[in-house]
């Protein structure tokens, strides 16, 4: 094999690895997984996907942004992310990565009940990355839905708790 052939192959390996250390902090609550996949000023837009999904969630910038706001929201969900139809370009020292993400979320400690009420999301990624070192992160990602089953709403649901649930406190 040329030498250009695996280095090629070794930055496919890297792009590909970036997404599935994203799912996988978004899954386990890993803030430093999760964080590790993004560039210090990335933009994530889920707005396409929020749009059809009737969910309010805006663009966020910056790397401590994006794991502050996601994490909350999905880290106590039964959450588990599925990456696959990867399609990679790379020029030079940035590349460009579209996929394919399935999203199963269930209320906390539900997912294991049969019957437990969920929402299955077939997201595409549309992403700019950048070389770091050996590493590639992400610079931009724009999400939109391809298409959905069963109750979207629970990502707003338990937003809608916390809330309800913070205000029931008493204040200290």
């Amino acid at each position: 094999m040329s030498n250009d052939l695996a280095h090629l192959a070794a930055d496919r390996y890297e792009i590909a690895d970036a997404l599935h250390r994203y799912a996988f902090g978004l899954d386990h609550g890993d803030a430093d997984s999760l964080a590790s996949t993004l560039t210090e000023d990335c933009v994530l837009d889920f707005t396409p996907a929020g749009k059809k999904l009737g969910l309010d969630f805006p663009k966020l910038t910056g790397r401590q942004a994006i794991v502050d706001a996601l994490l909350p929201l999905l880290g106590p969900l039964d959450t588990s992310h599925t990456v696959n139809n990867l399609q990679v370009e790379i020029s030079g020292d940035s590349a460009t990565l579209y996929a394919y993400v399935m999203a199963q979320h269930f209320m906390p400690r539900e997912g294991p009940r049969p019957g437990s009420e969920n929402a299955l999301l077939m997201n595409r990624y549309d992403c700019e990355l950048v070389r770091d070192g050996e590493k590639w992160r992400f610079k931009q990602m724009t999400i939109d839905n391809a298409w959905a089953q069963g109750n979207p709403e629970i990502l707003n649901a338990l937003a809608i708790r916390r809330v309800l649930t913070a205000k029931s406190r008493p204040p200290k």
